[in-house]
């Protein structure tokens, strides 16, 4: 299970809800969190705005990080 789609799934509320604030589909949701599918690029900043920052870019996505890179690197 990804550890930071659970965390994003609490604040949201619910995968239906995060899903609603991203703009995907619930079973696109239940995927990441199962690590089924990754997270598009395309996607990233949305989830990382719908936690209202909690979580970051760098951590839903780290095999990017030419695109997220992690604030200490």
């Amino acid at each position: 299970m990804n550890e930071y789609i659970a965390k994003a799934i609490e604040i949201a509320g619910s995968q239906a809800k995060l899903a609603e604030q991203v703009g995907v589909s619930q079973v696109s949701v239940c995927r990441w969190l199962n690590n089924k599918k990754k997270v598009s690029p395309e996607r990233v900043i949305a989830l990382a705005k719908a936690t209202g920052g909690v979580i970051q870019p760098y951590q839903i996505r780290p095999d990017l990080p030419m695109l997220f890179p992690h604030p200490k690197n």
